[in-house]
C-alpha cells in the first residue's frame, strides 16, 4: 500500500491530523512541507508509520497512543509528550522538554536535545544520541533515559524511579542524584537500549548509571534543623 500524501502547505494542522487518525492500522503518511508547523501527528492510537518530511514545531507525536513518527528534520519543544504507546524518532535535534511525562513507548532522538529532556517521565524509554541540557530527567519518577553524549548540570535533579545511563561526562547532578556502581544487568540494558536506538557509538560497559539516592522520598522537617 503506497502511503498517504499530505502537504501542510496546502492542509491545516486539523485536517492533517484527522486524516492521519483516519488511517487503519498499518498504513502509512507521509507529511511534507511542515516547516516548522507545530502539533502534528497528534492525539494518534492506530497503528501506523507517518514520516514527518523536514523540521516540525512543538509537540510533534504528542499523546501518542500507538504510531510510529519519524521526523527528518529537527523539533521545537516537547516531542513526544505524554507518549503512551508507539514510537517517535527524530533523526535530528530537538528543542526542551522532550519526552515530557511520557508514559510509555520510545523516543530517540538522533542528535542533540535540549534542557529538561525526560522531564516528570513516567515509565517511557528516551534515547538520546548526543547531548542534553540543563536538568535533564528532573522528576523523571519511571522509565529509562539513555544520553549517548555529554549531560548538562543538575542532571537527574528529584529523581525517583528512573534510572539514567550516560555515556559521556556529567558535569553535574541534582538534587538526590547519585552515581551508582555498573552491574552486569545494567550492561545488557544498555546494549539493548543502544542497539534500539542506532547509537554504534555508545559501548555499553563504559556508560554512567545515575539513579535515585532516595533522600527525598520522605520530607523531613528537622533534617539538619533546617525546614
Amino acid at each position: 500500500m503506497d502511503p498517504v500524501i499530505l502537504s501542510c502547505a496546502e492542509l491545516s494542522t486539523r485536517e492533517i491530523n484527522a486524516a492521519l487518525a483516519a488511517l487503519p492500522d498499518g498504513a502509512s503518511a507521509r507529511v511534507l512541507e511542515p516547516r516548522g508547523r507545530h502539533n502534528l501527528a497528534v492525539g494518534l492510537s492506530n497503528r501506523v508509520r507517518i514520516d514527518i518530511e523536514g523540521n516540525a514545531g512543538y509537540f510533534i507525536g504528542g499523546l501518542g497512543d500507538g504510531p510510529d513518527v519519524v521526523v527528518h528534520g529537527f523539533t521545537g519543544w516537547s516531542v513526544g509528550e505524554n507518549l503512551q504507546a508507539g514510537s517517535v524518532r527524530v533523526r535530528g535535534n530537538v528543542s526542551e522538554c522532550a519526552g515530557a511525562s511520557s508514559r510509555g513507548g520510545t523516543i530517540v532522538v538522533e542528535g542533540d536535545a535540549s534542557s529538561r529532556a525526560g522531564i516528570s517521565l513516567k515509565g517511557g524509554t528516551i534515547l538520546i544520541g548526543g547531548n542534553v541540557g540543563h536538568m535533564s530527567g528532573f522528576m523523571a519518577q519511571a522509565g529509562v533515559m539513555l544520553i549517548g553524549g555529554d549531560a548538562g548540570d543538575a542532571l537527574g535533579d528529584s529523581l525517583y524511579e528512573a534510572v539514567i545511563y550516560v555515556a559521556g561526562k556529567v558535569a553535574s547532578l541534582g538534587s538526590d542524584a547519585r552515581i551508582e556502581e555498573l552491574t552486569d544487568a545494567d550492561v545488557r540494558t544498555v546494549k539493548a537500549l543502544a542497539e534500539l536506538g542506532g547509537f554504534d557509538h555508545v559501548h555499553p560497559e563504559n556508560v554512567t548509571r545515575v539513579a535515585s539516592a532516595r533522600g527525598l522520598y520522605n520530607f523531613d522537617a528537622l533534617k539538619d534543623q533546617k525546614y
